[in-house]
């Protein structure tokens, strides 16, 4: 939750300057267009869906304020939660923008230094990323409660022991669970935050134990929002866009 709110102060100055363009609600993504040109996106969390709206009280965020809609990234409504991280992404975008391409995922391999025997811990599966890593000889453990992999309590105990590595997906930040799962983690681990909803925001994250961010900056935009509206995941965004990554400073 600290998280969120560091980066809701990082950006609340930013976000009483600026306008919201457009807001689209996928089933696997949601995308933020400031009226600058900016565009983030976040994964589209939500828990359960019960009726045919998301969201009960609906308000019409195009044209307006984006601090209004920044606010909802500390609130309880996780598909709000979504936007408002969409759009931190969507105001971070020309920053974002210029750092350094890692297309093959090389850099966040060779910063983790995952290798033969390298034990890595994974909070979400992401299958692609997961079988490189075994193709190189490392061992994995998971934890993916909406695939119901893995049990917190056994993930915790082996982040204190024999994990090297942990990689973690930027859901952990909307299901307010990042911090919860770096406490455990040992001073000697080093960790990523990865996926098209990585905020890439050095500040944001100093006081925690995080060596790398990993994010997406999309580059045809419509393309993008086209694969959103459509439900597309991250393999087809991929397509449309540009992995980047900022390497942090944490002291261990």
């Amino acid at each position: 939750m600290e998280l969120c709110r560091r980066l809701h102060d990082l950006f609340a100055d930013k976000a009483a300057r600026s306008r919201v363009a457009l807001v689209s609600v996928g089933l696997g993504y949601t995308a933020v267009v400031t009226e600058d040109g900016g565009i983030g996106l976040a994964y589209t969390y939500f828990e359960t869906k019960q009726s045919c709206g998301l969201k009960r009280d609906y308000v019409d965020w195009e044209g307006q304020p984006a601090d209004g809609l920044l606010a909802y990234l500390t609130g309880s409504d996780t598909i709000r939660r979504s936007m408002a991280l969409a759009l931190i992404n969507a105001l971070n975008y020309p920053f974002a923008f210029d750092l350094p391409e890692d297309s093959d995922n090389r850099i966040l391999l060779e910063t983790l230094a995952i290798e033969q025997g390298t034990r890595v811990a994974m909070v979400g599966l992401i299958k692609p990323l997961a079988r490189r890593c075994e193709s190189m000889g490392a061992s994995l453990v998971i934890l993916d409660a909406a695939r119901h992999i893995g049990r917190p309590a056994d993930f915790y105990r082996q982040l204190q022991g024999p994990v090297d590595v942990l990689i973690m997906t930027s859901t952990s930040i909307l299901n307010h669970t990042a911090e919860e799962i770096l406490s455990h983690a040992a001073p000697s681990v080093k960790t990523v935050v990865i996926g098209p909803g990585t905020p890439m925001v050095a500040d944001a994250f100093l006081p925690l134990p995080v060596d790398l961010l990993a994010g997406t900056v999309p580059l045809d935009k419509n393309q993008v929002l086209r694969a959103v509206r459509h439900g597309a995941g991250t393999p087809v965004i991929q397509k449309y866009a540009r992995k980047v990554y900022l390497k942090l400073n944490r002291s261990r």
